[in-house]
């Protein structure tokens, strides 16, 4: 792949997982009235549990998006980190941080553990 169309896919991810977690911090508007009601509370914990869970993906999106930059400034973006063969254009693509083939992928992910 073309590092520059690399570096414009990866800053278009970084800047899509930024405004997504900058969008995670919502304030509390709630009143006081509400603080006692346990409907009020399981709902506020349920939100801060889902938000927590997504920050936590995002983070880890963002960490995969520095190691794909690094790949990219020392000239090994677009081979895999496991077998270093050729990652395709399309995954690339796809997904600007892979960082395997996708059939390496695939095992990966089944690994136990």
């Amino acid at each position: 792949m073309d590092p520059d169309r690399a570096r414009e896919l990866l800053a278009e991810e970084r800047k899509r997982v930024e405004k997504a977690l900058a969008g995670l911090r919502r304030e509390d508007v709630g009143e006081l009235a509400d603080q006692d009601e346990p409907a009020d509370q399981a709902s506020d914990l349920y939100e801060n549990e889902l938000d927590a869970g997504l920050a936590k993906q995002l983070r880890e999106t963002l960490a995969a998006v520095e190691r794909a930059e690094g790949r990219l400034a020392d000239g090994t973006y677009g081979l895999s980190v496991e077998s270093g063969q050729p990652i395709p254009d399309e995954r690339l693509e796809a997904v600007p941080t892979a960082e395997r083939t996708a059939d390496e992928q695939e095992r990966y992910e089944r690994r136990p553990g």
